[in-house]
């Protein structure tokens, strides 16, 4: 095998150092001082800030008008920005139903809001496959399902609000019971937010129970939620359970995977 070049080795090198700067700038919140990322790095400032003069003329780095602090710059945050828009929830959370299905016995699936309410757009059966009418494509409801729980207590819109009044207004005296007004919705709404999902046991249907679990892009906005549900009593949807647990471990990898600094 023929040597590399030892300039383009050096301009390898180079190149593979300054990603580490910016990785570190990243790993701290986007900005830090140059004694801070270099004691982060475990590098010599005099080192780092050669790099970052250099990210700086590309705009890469920015650096803050009191002269203490360095920023990643635009052409970051562009390149940043086209790589969040290259990740799709549905097909990032599709390797994560599968193992809930196959580790949980549970179905699982995932869903995004639509102009009707939550559809399924990805599903999962275990290895003994739990009786329901839903399957890809279904429409949820918002107050009876988990999964347009979770929608509704973690992505607000006129949309929702619509959703929930139109099912108020069309709810059975069974279903009155559980949730008689809008009050009483707000109040599971924001349980679902204390506990960072969204539980039912036999309430969309007899004898299922589910938790969903919602996935989070770039900007906060809820891009999909993850539901697992399966036959009460064989799984236990109560939020600290297990169940849960890890399902909120795994949509907060998707969250973070998708651009969420606060998963």
């Amino acid at each position: 095998m023929v040597p590399e070049p030892a300039p383009r080795r050096r301009k390898v090198q180079s190149a593979e150092f300054g990603l580490l700067v910016l990785r570190g700038l990243a790993d701290m919140g986007g900005a830090a001082s140059l004694t801070g990322l270099a004691q982060a790095l475990g590098e010599n400032p005099a080192k780092i800030h050669r790099y970052l003069a250099s990210l700086k003329e590309a705009q890469f780095v920015v650096q803050h008008t009191s002269g203490q602090r360095y920023a990643l710059g635009p052409a970051a945050l562009a390149i940043g920005l086209a790589a969040m828009r290259q990740i799709d929830a549905l097909e990032s959370a599709a390797p994560e139903i599968a193992a809930l299905a196959e580790t949980r016995n549970a179905v699982a699936f995932v869903a995004v809001i639509g102009n009707r309410g939550p559809a399924i757009m990805r599903w999962e059966e275990p290895m003994q496959p739990v009786t329901v009418n839903v399957r890809v494509g279904s429409v949820l409801p918002i107050l009876w399902s988990a999964t347009g729980r979770a929608f509704a207590a973690f992505m607000r819109s006129s949309l929702i609000d619509g959703l929930i009044e139109a099912e108020l207004a069309a709810a059975t005296p069974d279903q009155r019971r559980l949730i008689p007004d809008r009050a009483a919705a707000e109040t599971i709404f924001a349980a679902t937010r204390q506990a960072g999902c969204a539980a039912i046991h036999d309430t969309l249907l007899r004898g299922v129970s589910a938790v969903a679990v919602p996935v989070f892009d770039f900007s906060g906005r809820v891009a999909a939620v993850m539901t697992a549900l399966g036959t009460s009593g064989e799984i236990d949807p109560d939020p600290e359970a297990p169940l849960a647990q890890d399902m909120k471990t795994r949509a907060a990898a998707l969250s973070r995977a998708l651009g969420w600094a606060k998963a």
